[in-house]
């Protein structure tokens, strides 16, 4: 498996299939840490994932995240077990809160006190990876097993944005997996990590791997319209969690105000000025020669590694130049990059 301290992921939003496991064989070729796929309304991960683990061999895979409302814990963890096994131990558990629209809209489920599902989610889940039986507090029931459970541990990620998912995060996960969380605001969200680290039974710390929307492109206005476009979806059709976040918790206000007015008449996407900030504070934005130094302060400030998530609605091969020119930035853990 893969060393270096960039991975690569692709959003809820992508539906092309073949070409999401053509760009995972890139990316292995490349060099890349993982290839992490998101599930929202379109493909099952787990399913995806291992159509990717079949046509590679050494890329690290992820689900970037999978809903913890989506499946019971137990058919979380018997998938979690059974890519564990496909991929020759290659693979790690994402898992996030997911958004209302998509809980309540897809899967019918209301979305209810996320932090305490994310919880007992995370606590199944692991027990059971663990070949222990399920945590049940129910009287005339035997917990079960898995039957088959991995061979080699499962890494379980946990998108948390929110301060007490977060803490979660701390207490409980390997890694913390911020999307669209502000480079700048890195060490806030490593003291809340700190915070639930306190609890935990281990004293091993939770890693930050930082899953930052990708805008490169060979020339700065192509750039810019990419992170527009980003902010844009996030703003408007992904529920209210990441514009109250922008908003309130990182006080962007103005700049997502001045994007939306920029972007009223619906045209091609622009980024205005006024949000220019809070477009290089979020997304990874620049031309492809600016890339090594873009993923470098990341990692500077604060991210164990950085998962670059490709953007929707570009053909894939100008998908693959993004990963070619972001691949000269690759480095190795405690040293320089390729």
């Amino acid at each position: 498996m893969s060393h270096s301290r960039v991975g690569v992921g692709v959003t809820p939003f992508q539906t092309d299939d073949e070409a999401t496991i053509r760009l995972a064989s890139v990316a292995e070729e490349l060099g890349y840490a993982r290839f992490a796929a998101a599930e929202g309304w379109t493909h099952d991960a787990p399913v995806l994932l291992t159509r990717i683990a079949a046509v590679t061999s050494r890329i690290g895979l992820a689900t970037g995240v999978l809903p913890v409302w989506s499946r019971s814990p137990a058919a979380i963890a018997m998938a979690a077990a059974s890519l564990q096994r496909a991929s020759g131990g290659r693979f790690a558990l994402g898992l996030g809160a997911s958004s209302p629209p998509l809980v309540e809209g897809l899967h019918g489920i209301r979305w209810q006190e996320p932090v305490s599902r994310m919880r007992s989610t995370l606590v199944a889940v692991r027990a059971l990876l663990a070949g222990e039986r399920l945590p049940l507090d129910r009287e005339h029931v035997r917990p079960l097993r898995l039957g088959s459970p991995p061979d080699q541990p499962v890494p379980i990620f946990l998108a948390a944005l929110a301060p007490a998912s977060v803490r979660l995060a701390g207490e409980l996960a390997d890694n913390w997996l911020p999307f669209l969380w502000a480079r700048s605001r890195l060490s806030d969200g490593r003291a809340l990590l700190a915070e639930g680290e306190a609890a935990r039974e281990d004293s091993t710390p939770t890693e930050v791997s930082a899953s930052v929307p990708l805008a490169l492109a060979e020339d700065e206005e192509t750039a810019r319209r990419i992170a527009a476009g980003w902010l844009l979806a996030y703003t408007t059709r992904m529920g209210p969690i990441y514009p109250r976040m922008l908003r309130d918790e990182f006080g962007y206000a103005a700049e997502v105000d001045a994007l939306l007015e920029a972007n009223a008449d619906r045209g091609p996407p622009a980024l205005p000025a006024a949000a220019e900030q809070l477009a290089r504070d979020v997304t990874l934005m620049g031309t492809y020669e600016e890339a090594p130094e873009a993923i470098r302060l990341w990692l500077e400030a604060g991210a164990d590694t950085v998962d670059l998530v490709l953007p929707l609605g570009l053909p894939e091969a100008q998908l693959r130049e993004m990963l070619e020119a972001a691949a000269l930035a690759n480095p190795k853990p405690g040293g320089e990059p390729q």
